[in-house]
Order: C-alpha cells, then sequence, then structure tokens
C-alpha cells in the first residue's frame, strides 16, 4: 500500500474518521483560485443547459412512449458505457493532460446535444434516436468524468480539494434549480427542440473557461506512464485499502436503487397525482433546493467522516420510503428538499472521502472506479425500478429503492466498524438515548 499524502490522509489512519482538512476556511475559499474560477463559471453555463436536456428528454420519452420503463431505457443506455468501459476512462485520465482531455470531452458533448436538437426541431425525432444519443453522450462521460474529477485536485492543490469538490456539488445543484423550471417552460410553451438546443450552445462556455487557463499555475502530478497493467494496478490499490472500497461500495448501492429520480418523478407526476411537464421541473427544483444547501453545508464543513457517510445513507433511504407513502403531494413535494440535502450530503462525503485518502498519481483510475460504481449500477437499477414502477406503481418503486439504499447502509456501517475496530455505545444524556461507535479499547475500558 502506498505510504503517499493520499494514505496518509485516510480516515483508517486516524482515530475520528476525520479526512481532508483544508489548508484554509470559508465557503467559498476555492474559489480565489483563478484557474478554479475560471472552470466553476463555464461549468454552471453548461450544467444549466444539461440539467434542462436530462428533464427535457425524460419527458420527451415519456410523451413518445407513455412507459417509464423507456425513461428507465434512456438512463440506462445513457450509464451503460461507465459500466463496461469507466475503468478503462480512468487510465487514460492518469495518463494524458486532463485539460487537452477535458477540451475534447466537453466539445464532444456539445455536439450531442446540438445533433439532439436538430431532430427534435426538424420534427423527425423517435425514440431510438433519443436512446442513441443517449449511449453516445455515456461513452464521452467515459473519459471526461474521471478526467474532471481528477483535475479539480490540479487546480486547487490539496489543501482546497474538499471544498472545491463541494462547491462543484454546489455549482451542479445551482444549475439544477435554474434548469428543470427553464426546461418546463420551453417544453410547455415552444417545445423540447429549443432546450436541448440551449444545452448544446451552454458548452460554450467551459470550453472557453478551458482555454483561458493559465496552465503555468495548475498542480502538476504525476503521470502514469504507458504500460501492461495500470488498470489491474487501480483495482488491486483500492482492495487493499477499507477506507477506500467500502464508501465507494455504499454510492454504489445508493446509486443502483436510490438515485432513480428520472423514473420516480416522471412517474409520480403523471400517474399519481396527474400534473404537468412544468409541475414535473418543479419537483426537481425542489430537490435541487434541498441538494444546493447540503452542498453548501459541506463547502463548511472542515473534514469528512465515515460515520457520517453512513447515517445520512440511512435517513436518505428512510426520506424516500417516507416520501413513497406520502397521501398529498404537497407532503411528496416538501419531503424532495432534504432528501435532495441529505442525498447530496451522502455524494459529497463520500467524493471527497475518498478523493483525499487516494495518492495523486491513482487519483484518475480511483475516481474512474467510483463513478463507475456510483452510476454505473444505473444501466441495472433503472430498467428494474423503472419495471417496478410500472408494474406495482410509482410507490412500490420509490419505496424499494430508499429500502434498498437503507439496508446497504446499515450492513456497510456495521462492517467499517468492525474494520475499524469500533462497537455501538449506548449513552443516557439527560434521559434521552445516544448511539454512536467508539473504540473496542474504549469500551472495554468504561466496562
Amino acid at each position: 500500500m502506498s505510504t503517499g499524502s493520499g494514505a496518509d490522509s485516510a480516515p483508517a489512519h486516524n482515530s475520528d474518521h476525520d479526512i481532508g482538512k483544508p489548508a484554509t476556511s470559508g465557503t467559498f475559499s476555492s474559489l480565489k483560485v483563478r484557474n478554479y474560477r475560471l472552470f466553476f463559471t463555464g461549468a454552471i453555463v453548461s450544467n444549466t443547459g444539461t440539467w434542462m436536456a436530462r428533464i427535457t428528454q425524460d419527458w420527451l420519452v415519456l410523451s413518445l412512449t407513455g412507459s417509464a420503463a423507456a425513461v428507465g431505457i434512456t438512463t440506462a443506455l445513457q450509464f451503460l458505457p461507465m459500466l463496461l468501459f469507466g475503468l478503462y476512462g480512468g487510465v487514460i485520465a492518469d495518463r494524458y493532460p486532463k485539460r487537452r482531455l477535458l477540451l475534447v470531452s466537453q466539445g464532444a458533448l456539445g455536439l450531442c446535444g446540438l445533433a439532439l436538437a436538430a431532430l427534435t426541431l426538424s420534427g423527425h425525432v423517435q425514440v431510438w434516436h433519443v436512446y442513441l444519443i443517449a449511449f453516445l453522450l455515456g461513452m464521452v462521460t467515459v473519459v471526461d468524468t474521471p478526467s474532471r474529477q481528477s483535475f479539480v485536485s490540479e487546480m486547487v492543490g490539496p489543501g482546497q480539494l474538499r471544498n472545491a469538490v463541494s462547491l462543484n456539488s454546489a455549482n451542479f445543484q445551482s444549475a439544477r434549480l435554474i434548469g428543470p423550471a427553464v426546461a418546463g417552460v420551453l417544453i410547455a410553451s415552444i417545445g423540447s427542440g429549443w432546450a436541448f438546443l440551449v444545452n448544446g450552445l451552454s458548452f460554450l462556455a467551459p470550453l472557453t473557461a478551458l482555454l483561458l487557463m493559465r496552465p503555468g499555475e495548475l498542480h502538476r502530478t504525476e503521470r502514469a506512464p504507458r504500460g501492461k497493467g495500470q488498470l489491474r494496478e487501480g483495482l488491486r490499490y483500492v482492495a487493499g485499502r477499507p477506507d477506500l472500497i467500502w464508501p465507494i461500495m455504499l454510492v454504489g448501492f445508493i446509486g443502483t436503487f436510490g438515485f432513480n429520480f428520472p423514473i420516480w418523478l416522471t412517474a409520480f407526476s403523471d400517474e399519481v397525482f396527474h400534473v404537468g411537464a412544468g409541475t414535473y421541473g418543479f419537483l426537481n427544483t425542489l430537490m435541487a433546493a434541498g441538494s444546493l444547501v447540503g452542498a453548501l453545508l459541506a463547502a463548511r464543513r472542515g473534514s469528512s467522516r465515515l460515520r457520517m457517510l453512513v447515517g445520512a445513507a440511512v435517513l436518505f433511504g428512510l426520506l424516500e420510503i417516507a416520501a413513497a407513502l406520502s397521501p398529498s403531494f404537497w407532503l411528496f413535494a416538501l419531503l424532495l428538499v432534504p432528501i435532495g440535502m441529505i442525498g447530496l450530503t451522502v455524494n459529497v462525503t463520500a467524493n471527497s472521502s475518498v478523493q483525499m485518502a487516494t495518492d495523486p498519481v491513482m487519483r484518475g483510475r480511483v475516481m474512474s472506479l467510483y463513478m463507475m460504481v456510483f452510476v454505473g449500477g444505473t444501466p441495472l437499477g433503472a430498467p428494474l425500478l423503472g419495471w417496478i414502477t410500472d408494474t406495482y406503481g410509482a410507490r412500490v418503486g420509490f419505496a424499494v429503492g430508499g429500502a434498498v439504499s437503507m439496508a446497504a447502509a446499515v450492513l456497510i456501517g456495521l462492517v467499517l466498524a468492525r474494520v475499524g475496530g469500533l462497537r455501538l455505545k449506548l449513552d443516557m444524556r439527560r434521559g434521552h438515548p445516544h448511539v454512536r461507535f467508539v473504540p473496542r479499547e474504549q469500551l472495554a475500558t468504561a466496562a
């Protein structure tokens, strides 16, 4: 196992399971870095376009087919390449300059958006067109995602990495507040094609930002040389690190079963509450508002704790079950806010924990595995949960996703406690029970 800077910050190596304390404090401290500020600005434009396209794509497929399972198939096709080829994308990200890779991948994503816009505006779009472009988008993200994730450390350095990861999530969720609402208005007023067109053009912003960066101000990291066995090397590295493999497995379960919101929100909008595209966009906006709050709170925290990751994952599953059983539209809508906040907390905590615990030379491969497990499980989970939703109803589909997420969190939390030499301890403070993990030695001493 490596003894580099990434390994030194791993949670298994310190008693309180803290990871990645930043060099400077402040919610927006990483924005002081010029290159990251450019990246952040370009990303919020393209992220807004991406959210417009996601909402429009889901609604278009539902309009063409009338099937929640078809929406699940579209989502699955978009993430299938990550499942099949994600690890190879990480090898490429570790081997080549990430800024150059992003220039190519962001341009290709923009072209995919423009192609779907042309098909829709011309009136010739069919569901197989959407399937094909979703798959092509997935192929591009195989390289784009690990390159973009690991490029953050090159822009801000290790001291600001956790803050920048949190702000990236805040950026994405801010765009999620705007994109669905705008998409709902465009779909209802002038049609889906214009939302796809705006998405395609939005990628001019990150391309411009990448071109304006100062390469001399980047934190250079060692690139992996060309050679055989680099993919296996990355897998062995993760397999030997419990502080990496178990958080990755947890986000894999949650990504596969708990993050199928395109299926559930379209089904609840259409079948349960009988509302239109505008209200569907409103539901996505509510969830984004919660996610934005979660991201900003994560940016203020100075460390990531695995117990926070596990606890948030349990709560996430419980909230999904509660939303699935909600008898009224407004209670359902209200619960989407904490679901977004806690879901984002799970994502940011796991992401920053894994990045900070990984040696820089391995970061592309580790993050490709992280993203492969997190989003690559969607091709398995989305069709299954889409079928459950179509067959047994939206409430059952949503509840199943929440139950699996909660069960996985409980089991993996127990495994992490065992690996870390921890036991559950029940304290009675002011007459109220408090359950927490403590070292076995401390529990024995207290006894």
